[in-house]
């Protein structure tokens, strides 16, 4: 079987994430444009979260963290992959099914579940009735989801990762006929969510076909490899559902403030875009990559590959980290002050989306650390370490709201965010040397960290000096961009003098 180099690999599905999250920004530059922070923007982005809250539980989180190593492990010894993935495939397609159905029945409750400060008000109704038109999104998310474990261990990742900018391009193509034809907005987003799902399951089938998965719904069957693996993902669905539950914790303390919702949403994309494009397609590309070479006993192979995607992932987390917390407003101010969209409304996103930059880091090393664990089909340790999150959360967001509001919510994330990572960090010791830090890593580190920090004290002077360029007019969007441009080359010469990289590595790991 071929190799996977990981750089060119994760090269791959940064890109097509990274095209997914411009994509999102405009999604969402429209959403704040037409609807600004009023309850139907709320009402969707609650029903929304819905699907895609139970899509990581079921999905991207305990299902493919328990299929993905058992399914790299049987296409690496020739022991029926095929038949492995198709009995998945019914298996995880009857029971959403199932879900789904439940789900619709009592979407009243999910919704108090997610958001209670809702409720007497209008924005409850128009939630239910979002959520039960967009909820099957769940279905067919969920089978992409398998198909995209099934093509990543196998080496293809284009039609995987592009999957997601079909979501992106209906959302702004329907508020585009919404806007021009004076249908409803909410409405018309709402519909658009089950006819995405579908355009992205289409999508990875056939890819899955071309590659000789070609999957179909059967009677389901309970095969003792389908045991092993709801034995094996059990644990880890009980973890996911406790990331889950911290993030109903935030939308909890979120519909208590009007608004809040939608401010916490915005800032949340500004932080998803570096870990997207970093932290979840390292995690994509390395959790194969471990199952592989601990499945051939190469604990050096390993090591190297643990480390170098550790070591990329800081590399281009730690300063959009820095830019995030100090210059949240500029960037706010000038992807979503428009519109319906106030200068309050960008006042407190731009808060929001500081907290959250100082937990990139964390969050992004969940992704790296995460994959030793799984690869050793171990879903139980992090399940663990996630009830701790949990409690560090629920106690920083649900204690400090009554003092200091919706920012609470930002801060228990990131504050459980680093209490994880650490938590993950500290159970890799008994690991081995494929586990292990490597001396290249630990020089390395530190000089990322005061050439990204040299970064944000010359981003706070040029913002601070530009003075009123970031408000109204043309002119702020040539102001950002020469301040993005500005850090850019800060970092890559900091970098440069304090030995954090060079361009010659640079150059052989985005290579072919």
């Amino acid at each position: 079987m071929r190799q996977i180099r990981l750089a060119s690999a994760f090269l791959t599905v940064g890109v097509w994430t990274m095209a997914s999250r411009i994509l999102g920004f405009l999604r969402d530059i429209a959403i704040a444009a037409l609807l600004g922070a009023g309850p139907v923007a709320e009402a969707f982005l609650v029903a929304f979260t819905l699907p895609n809250m139970f899509r990581r539980f079921f999905a991207e989180g305990a299902f493919n963290m328990a299929f993905v190593p058992l399914f790299s492990k049987k296409l690496e010894a020739g022991d029926g992959p095929e038949r492995f993935a198709q009995d998945a495939f019914s298996g995880l397609a009857a029971v959403l099914i199932a879900f789904t159905l439940l789900a619709l029945a009592f979407m009243p409750w999910l919704v108090l579940a997610m958001a209670s400060g809702f409720a007497g008000d209008e924005r409850f109704d128009l939630a239910v009735d979002y959520g039960r038109i967009a909820f099957p999104y769940i279905l067919f998310i969920s089978l992409a989801a398998l198909l995209s474990g099934v093509l990543n261990a196998t080496g293809r990742f284009v039609a995987a990762a592009a999957a997601p900018v079909l979501l992106n391009a209906l959302f702004i193509a329907a508020m585009v006929l919404a806007d021009r034809l004076g249908w409803p907005v909410g409405d018309t987003l709402a519909i658009t969510v089950p006819i995405a799902g579908i355009a992205q399951l289409a999508l990875v089938w056939w890819a899955a076909r071309r590659a000789g998965f070609a999957m179909h719904i059967t009677r389901p069957r309970m095969t003792p490899e389908l045991k092993r693996l709801a034995i094996i993902a059990a644990p880890a669905a009980l973890a996911g559902g406790v990331v889950q539950i911290n993030l109903l914790v935030g939308r909890q303390v979120a519909s208590f403030f009007e608004g809040a919702i939608v401010w916490l949403s915005f800032a949340d994309r500004l932080y998803q875009l570096p870990l997207g494009v970093v932290g979840i397609a390292i995690g994509v590309v390395l959790l194969p990559d471990l199952s592989r070479k601990l499945q051939a006993d190469d604990s050096a192979g390993g090591q190297h590959a643990f480390n170098r995607a550790a070591e990329i992932a800081l590399a281009l987390t730690i300063p959009a980290a820095v830019a995030l917390a100090v210059i949240p407003l500029p960037v706010v101010s000038v992807l979503f002050e428009r519109g319906a969209f106030t200068a309050e409304d960008a006042r407190a996103t731009a808060l929001a989306a500081a907290v959250y930059g100082l937990g990139l880091p964390a969050f992004v090393m969940q992704k790296v650390l995460q994959p030793l664990y799984f690869a050793r089909e171990d879903t139980k340790t992090p399940f663990y370490f996630a009830l701790v999150s949990l409690v560090v959360n629920a106690a920083v967001a649900i204690g400090l709201a009554p003092v200091i509001g919706y920012i609470a919510a930002a801060i228990g994330t990131t504050v459980a965010g680093w209490a994880m990572a650490w938590l993950l960090w500290r159970g890799t010791r008994g690991m081995g040397a494929a586990a292990a830090f490597d001396a290249r890593f630990r020089d390395r580190v530190w000089r990322i960290i005061l050439a990204s920090l040299a970064m944000g004290a010359l981003l706070w002077a040029a913002a601070y000096g530009a003075g009123d360029a970031f408000g109204a007019g043309a002119q702020r969007y040539l102001a950002l961009a020469l301040l993005v441009a500005l850090g850019l080359l800060a970092y890559a010469l900091a970098a440069r003098a304090l030995g954090a990289f060079t361009v010659a590595e640079l150059r052989a790991a985005l290579k072919r």
